[in-house]
Order: C-alpha cells, then sequence, then structure tokens
C-alpha cells in the first residue's frame, strides 16, 4: 500500500498585510521563492526530481496571477524542467495544493511533489465597491445570494446564540495562546527570513500578534460588518442582512458581532512542504517526519459559507477509519472566532486541544499561504509533545471546507 510522506516544511513569518508591512515590498513571487530555497536547502533534494510544485492561491490575478507556482519557481533559479502549478480553492487553497501533491503520490504517479501556497495581501489590487463570491453573475446571485464571508460570520454567531463576550473570549485566548508559543520558540522550527533582493533582512518573525489584547480592549472596538450587512450597497436591491434572512428566515435580526480583533488577521506569507513516496524517500536517504492519512473536502450552503470544516473533517475521519477520539491535536483556521467556536460545538470537541498555540486572529490569515503553515504548525506541535495525530480543516469562500489528517512517523 502506497503512502504519502511529509519530509518537511518550512514557511515565511507573516508580515502586516499594510503597505508599511515588511514583506510588501517584495512581489509575492519571490517570497514564495525564498520559502522554496529554504525548503530545498534544509533537506537537500535536488529540484530537478521534482514532478512538479502545486502552488495555493486566492487571488490568481495580478501580481499573483500566470501561474504562481511555475514563475515562483523560476525565480528561485530551480531548473526550466522542473514544473508547477496554480490551484485556488479560496482560503484552503494551499491545504489544497498539498492535498494534490499527496494524491499525486499516493496514486503513483509521482514520487516527489512540493505543496504550496502563498498570498501577499498587502499587494491585492484595491477592490472598487462591495467585494462578494458571484463573480457578478446575477443568475446565480438570485439562486445563492452571497454575502461577504464577514456577514457569513456575523449569520453564524447569531444563529448559534454566539455573543460578543462570547467570540472576544475566544479571540483573546488565541493572542494568549499565541504570546506564550512565541515565548517559547514554538515556531521557530518552521519559520525561515526572508530578505530584500539586495540581501538585506525583511522579517524574521511573525509582526501581526498583539500579545497585549484582552478581552476588555477588544470590547472597544466597533463590530466591522454591521454597517456593510444593514444599508443597501451600490448595485444591490435589498441589504446583505435581508438576503441572509431570505435563506435563514429563523434568524430575525443579525448579530454583527465580529470586528478586526476576533477576525483573521490580514496578513503576507508563504509556506511550502516537500511530500515523497517511501521508495523515493528511502533511495535518496529523506527522512520522513509524517504521512497525509487522509484528506478530504466538503461543501455546504455558500450564504453562511463558513460551516463546512465539520464536514469536511467528519468526511476524512471517516475515510480514515477514524473517530475524533483518534486526533490528539486540531487545527481549525481561525477565519472568524464563531467558525472554530462553531466546530468545536458540532464536533464536540475539547477547546484544549483546538488552536493550542493560537491561530489567525493571532497571527493572521495570508489566505493560500495558510494551509501548509497550519499542517506545519500541527506537526511540530505534535512533536513537541509526543504526541501522534493531528487534523487540519479550514473553512472557505463558496461554502466549502478542506480537512487533512496527518500522523507522524
Amino acid at each position: 500500500m502506497r503512502e504519502a510522506w511529509i519530509i518537511d516544511g518550512v514557511r515565511s513569518p507573516r508580515g502586516r498585510g499594510k503597505v508599511t508591512g515588511s514583506l510588501h515590498p517584495l512581489h509575492p513571487q519571490e517570497v514564495l521563492a525564498q520559502v522554496l530555497n529554504a525548503l530545498r536547502d534544509r533537506v537537500g533534494f535536488d529540484p530537478l526530481e521534482v514532478e512538479d510544485v502545486v502552488a495555493g492561491n486566492g487571488m490568481q490575478t495580478g501580481e499573483h496571477g500566470a501561474d504562481i507556482g511555475r514563475l515562483a519557481l523560476l525565480a528561485a533559479g530551480w531548473p526550466v524542467e522542473t514544473p508547477g502549478s496554480s490551484l485556488n480553492r479560496y482560503c484552503g487553497s494551499g491545504q489544497q495544493a498539498v492535498s494534490w501533491a499527496a494524491m499525486g503520490i499516493l496514486s503513483g504517479h509521482q514520487d516527489l511533489v512540493v505543496g504550496c501556497g502563498v498570498e501577499s495581501m498587502s499587494r491585492w489590487p484595491v477592490a472598487e465597491g462591495v467585494v462578494t463570491l458571484d463573480a457578478g453573475n446575477a443568475h446565480l446571485r438570485e439562486l445563492y445570494p452571497m454575502v461577504p464571508q464577514g456577514v457569513s460570520a456575523d449569520l453564524i454567531a447569531t444563529l448559534e446564540g454566539f455573543t460578543r463576550e462570547d467570540v472576544d473570549t475566544f479571540a483573546a485566548q488565541s493572542q494568549e495562546r499565541c504570546a506564550k508559543a512565541v515565548a517559547e520558540g514554538r515556531f521557530d522550527g518552521s519559520v525561515v527570513p526572508i530578505r530584500h533582493l539586495d540581501g538585506t533582512l525583511a522579517l524574521d518573525h511573525d509582526e501581526f500578534p498583539r500579545p497585549s489584547t484582552t478581552v476588555a480592549t477588544l470590547a472597544k472596538l466597533p463590530a466591522s460588518f454591521e454597517q456593510l450587512a444593514t444599508q443597501v450597497q451600490p448595485g444591490f436591491d435589498r441589504s446583505f442582512d435581508d438576503m441572509c434572512r431570505e435563506v435563514y428566515p429563523q434568524a430575525g435580526e443579525i448579530q454583527h458581532v465580529h470586528h478586526a480583533g476576533n477576525s483573521s488577521g490580514v496578513v503576507d506569507g508563504a509556506s511550502a512542504i516537500v511530500l515523497a513516496s517511501p521508495d523515493y524517500a528511502r533511495a535518496h536517504g529523506l527522512t520522513p517526519r509524517a504521512r497525509v492519512r487522509m484528506t478530504a473536502v466538503a461543501g455546504a450552503d455558500p450564504v453562511i459559507m463558513l460551516t463546512a470544516p465539520g464536514p469536511a473533517s467528519l468526511r476524512c475521519l471517516a475515510k480514515a477509519g477514524m473517530t475524533v477520539a483518534d486526533i490528539d491535536l486540531w487545527e481549525i483556521n481561525e477565519a472568524f472566532a464563531a467558525v472554530p467556536l462553531k466546530t468545536i460545538r458540532d464536533l464536540d470537541l475539547d477547546p484544549d486541544r483546538v488552536n493550542v498555540n493560537g491561530g489567525a486572529i493571532a497571527l493572521g490569515h495570508p489566505i493560500g499561504a495558510s494551509g501548509p503553515m497550519l499542517i506545519q504548525t500541527v506537526l511540530d506541535e505534535l512533536e513537541r509533545r509526543d504526541s501522534t495525530v493531528g487534523l487540519v480543516t479550514m473553512c472557505t469562500g463558496g461554502g466549502m471546507g478542506t480537512a487533512t489528517i496527518v500522523e507522524r512517523i
């Protein structure tokens, strides 16, 4: 029986996703290129033998366009014979890249593949008007009145009964756990420095966390999506709250509880994981850290949008012949606080085994890069605790969820 082995992974620090952020001056191709080279140098594989570089990215246009997986490896100076590809599953893009790399190996079609992701959110093009996920298709909007993700998160909180205090308490805990992880160097094994093209240091640590955050300080922040959701926006004939109530009339008045402090941070970053077949690894002296036990994706209603991590996780567990009790550690992407809170409730998880080093609320969520980052985070922590199995799951735009089970070797 074939297996897909995780040999190792590295990531950039997460830079603040603003023009003043430390990674902003670098083209996203260059950020990913440096991560790819750091992975090559650490593991010692020959890039000429890499059969594909699969890159996740959520933007796919402008500086992130034109197949950033291929262009980044060329920017890295890898052989022109090494192929690269790009994919978009919104926030789950990088996790999907690792999954497809594993599938290529498990199928017997490939033996050495890199799954990676990148997003320089500070360099996204400036949006004109309200960004929704229907790509301007009026017919699709009538079928599924998709609203901005923050409004979907508030809809989840309303239906689940999560209060402002609930989501702020979760956010403050994320910051507290992250601060402890940073102080103890728990991320140091995966983070590699990123340099400007002249060789000077750009960033060598995550610069988004705000360790002084408390529930009291979060309580002072205004709700981010209330005005957007309650007023009719240009190009629309009704408010986003009205659109939510059309599909979920039981919601009544939408409680707008999410804000910048309990939602994922806007950041820049890249990450990469190299996977190999056991035969290739043994023949080339590569020592594995883990195997990809199973992957899965699932869909859910695209209006509420962010509820599929639970179904994706359950599908992944079922296909692996496992149960929730078999998972030592969980990483549930903190797109908005209501997302992990709902997943914890739906799967009856022990909160002390979920996001034990904080999550995207504290560290930031560089869209296409987050999946491989979370896989590295859970693997590092499994090793630190001498535990065995971790599950990573993420919500994505359009009402989907991704899940990956990794098992230490």
